[in-house]
């Protein structure tokens, strides 16, 4: 079973077509606030998003008036194609290896007594690794741009991507370019209105959409193509994801403190990456089902701080569609917010530098103009 796990993952068999998450649905994108403003102009051949921020910059050299220039803001020009939806075809090889690797998760539970505590506080390190490979590099750096990095952090985030082995770096940021381009449409991989089920896991159990597929093929992807990080993580992605996502969780414990290989295999190795997927998961649906829209009413992702701790950070959903491009997802720093006191760590050893902030201005405006009247300041 590990070799299957391993080789023919439903991760990395499904997620080939465009997917992802959080997005960004907002109809109005132009914005002027005195002394804090905001611009958004759709370029007409590509639909490219640029944002211009005006704002003092920090004390930590931390820029405020920032450009970016990605595909991650809401096409509202899209119309879901009218006539009878296109069959619902299940992928029963990814249905199989997704039961095969839940039942070696649930094994691992059972495993867990017999573990030591050194072999728990691994399996905790390698699922922080995991999710900081997700959260602080294929989303906030890769995909949203939202802070620039130093090439040592980008390898070990890289790294750390390949141990979380949801797709490699560049088809994980198209596609979540493509869900905030398109959420909640046909043309969202893993659409919320589809239900708890579809947007958690049901998504990677079907044929895509035709849409999806289509969309992910139009997006403008030359930052992510001149990265050699990128690129070449991409190019030795399944080698990387069988040395960093199972050998080295399972033989580390084994080496070093004589741990068992079959205790190194189901806990650090399945339990932990299965645990990984799901915390990855919630924030496709959970996020975009249940809690407070305090940013903007008019959208589905929600502020879920169950989400928001198990995904070290990426549960404050509302705020993050509301304003994609802030490098914290969050206008409260680093509570509940690993993945954000990470990022500020980095940044103090001069790995990473240019964090993104949206300012309080503008913050407040949008909490007025569009909130649902639950905000809480802090």
């Amino acid at each position: 079973m590990g070799c299957l796990l391993v080789i023919f993952s439903p991760q990395y068999v499904a997620l080939k077509g465009p997917q992802g998450r959080s997005s960004i649905a907002s109809s109005t994108v132009a914005y002027i606030r005195s002394g804090a403003g905001s611009l958004h102009r759709k370029n007409k051949r590509n639909m490219t998003a640029t944002r211009i921020h005006h704002a003092d910059k920090q004390q930590n050299g931390d820029a405020m008036a920032e450009t970016s220039t990605v595909e991650d803001v809401f096409d509202d020009t899209y119309r879901e194609k009218e006539g009878k939806k296109p069959p619902r075809v299940l992928v029963w090889r990814n249905i199989i290896l997704m039961c095969l690797l839940h039942i070696g998760a649930l094994y691992g539970l059972v495993l867990i007594p017999s573990a030591s505590w050194l072999t728990l506080g691994w399996t905790a390190l390698c699922y922080l690794m995991s999710a900081l490979g997700v959260t602080a590099g294929a989303h906030r750096l890769w995909s949203h741009r939202s802070y620039k990095a130093s090439f040592p952090l980008r390898v070990f985030l890289a790294l750390a991507n390949s141990m979380a082995f949801q797709n490699d770096i560049y088809e994980w940021s198209r596609d979540h370019r493509v869900h905030h381009k398109y959420s909640e449409t046909d043309a969202d991989p893993h659409n919320a209105k589809r239900g708890f089920f579809f947007s958690h896991i049901g998504w990677l159990l079907v044929r895509k959409h035709p849409d999806v597929i289509e969309k992910g093929k139009k997006l403008e992807l030359g930052d992510l193509k001149v990265d050699k990080v990128v690129m070449f993580q991409k190019r030795y992605y399944k080698l990387s994801v069988v040395l960093f996502c199972f050998l080295i969780p399972m033989l580390v414990p084994w080496y070093v403190w004589g741990e068992s290989l079959a205790v190194g295999y189901f806990v650090p190795g399945l339990l932990r990456y299965t645990v990984v997927l799901n915390a990855t998961w919630l924030v496709n649906s959970a996020a975009h089902m249940w809690g407070n829209r305090p940013y903007d009413k008019t959208i589905n992702p929600r502020e879920n701080p169950f989400v928001a701790i198990s995904a070290i950070g990426e549960g404050f959903h509302n705020y993050h569609h509301t304003f994609p491009f802030d490098y914290a997802t969050s206008e409260f720093g680093c509570k509940f917010n690993i993945t954000t006191a990470f990022i500020n760590l980095m940044c103090f050893l001069g790995l990473a530098r240019d964090r993104k902030r949206v300012s309080s201005d503008m913050i407040a405006a949008r909490i007025q103009r569009t909130g649902d009247s639950s905000y809480k300041s802090g």
